[in-house]
């Protein structure tokens, strides 16, 4: 396995990252337990869960992933893995996270309770990486970051990142740790597909440039990327397919983001050149996210362990320079409203 430093730290992770948040809604135990079997029998040391997981988020759910995957992790030996976990952030226009009564923020009353949680429920003492859910546009940024640094300092954490950050807040935050003294961001988690590479314009740049690693969630496109809602037929059991049964309207507009002709267009693109590179669209886009220099770790998902096949896959394959060309030939002429 050829691991990668995650920006300026001591981890040493696998490509592919195994994400969590299906675990307790659409994987039960059983499942969740030979998803992780199966990620680590084929190297995978890299492990990322959130507090407000599994989703969708709902109140009566809150935290069950992270039991699930503590549950998993007492039957390892735990200093062979790096385990990530995130703080929910603040209520927004776009999301109210079910947990603390919807009050949550990233101040240092929120981050010690968050964290005392996760160790708790995971059944560990500390936690490799501890990344900030989506940034507190409120509490400044000063607070946020010495908080931050008190868990560092503690013990409890390692190393601290962020994510769903724009460049100017990642760039802030580094800054403000650089002069206080205080523990930086060493990754970015952000949204990074075929079907959303806004990230190599300015963010790109300045994780280059400062230092810090992306770890791309949603390599495949929340499944889009797979076909499978080019079918006729859209599958019962699919992401999107059940947000559309969902009274929500927040899981409706997900839905949409992901979901509509544009992406669809640029996906029956995508699976030609797949079709000729000789390898499923789920590997194609996999690897297409874990070909930048930027890029530390992708994080994949599956409900059933059989579905990480095709992603897994990705870790045997280098796109050439003619596969690249063409993916960014097709970015170039469809436009996608992908947020």
């Amino acid at each position: 396995m050829n691991y990668r430093y995650v920006g300026r730290s001591g981890l040493r992770v696998s490509p592919i990252c195994m994400g969590t948040m299906s675990f307790g809604t659409w994987s039960d135990e059983k499942e969740s337990f030979r998803i992780l079997d199966k990620a680590r029998d084929h190297g995978i040391n890299f492990y990322d869960t959130a507090e407000v997981y599994p989703v969708p988020p709902r109140a009566d759910t809150v935290g069950d992933t992270e039991t699930i995957f503590g549950k998993w992790i007492q039957k390892q030996d735990r200093d062979s893995l790096i385990i990530a976990t995130k703080v929910a952030g603040a209520a927004s226009g776009w999301f109210v996270p079910p947990l603390r009564h919807g009050l949550t923020a990233i101040d240092r009353h929120h981050i010690e309770r968050a964290v005392e949680g996760s160790l708790k429920r995971m059944g560990i003492d500390y936690i490799d990486l501890y990344q900030v859910h989506w940034p507190d546009t409120v509490v400044p940024i000063e607070e946020s970051m010495e908080a931050l640094d008190r868990l560092v300092e503690s013990g409890k954490v390692r190393y601290i990142g962020t994510s769903n950050e724009n460049a100017h807040g990642l760039t802030k935050a580094n800054t403000v740790a650089h002069y206080e003294g205080l523990a930086r961001f060493q990754s970015i988690q952000n949204n990074f597909s075929l079907l959303n590479p806004r990230f190599l314009d300015e963010l790109a740049n300045t994780c280059r440039q400062e230092h810090v690693s992306l770890l791309p969630y949603s390599p495949i496109g929340g499944g889009v990327l797979s076909g499978k809602y080019n079918q006729e037929q859209e599958p019962e059991d699919s992401r999107f397919a059940e947000y559309l049964q969902l009274d929500n309207e927040r899981q409706r507009k997900m839905r949409s983001r992901f979901v509509n002709d544009a992406t669809l267009a640029a996906t029956a693109r995508y699976l030609e050149i797949a079709k000729e590179a000789g390898m499923s669209p789920v590997t194609l886009a996999t690897a297409w996210s874990m070909n930048f220099d930027f890029v530390a770790s992708t994080i994949i998902g599956a409900r059933y362990a059989h579905q990480l096949d095709e992603s897994l896959a990705a870790l045997d394959v280098t796109l050439d320079e003619d596969i690249m060309k063409a993916c960014r030939k097709v970015q170039k002429q469809i436009q996608y409203p992908m947020g």
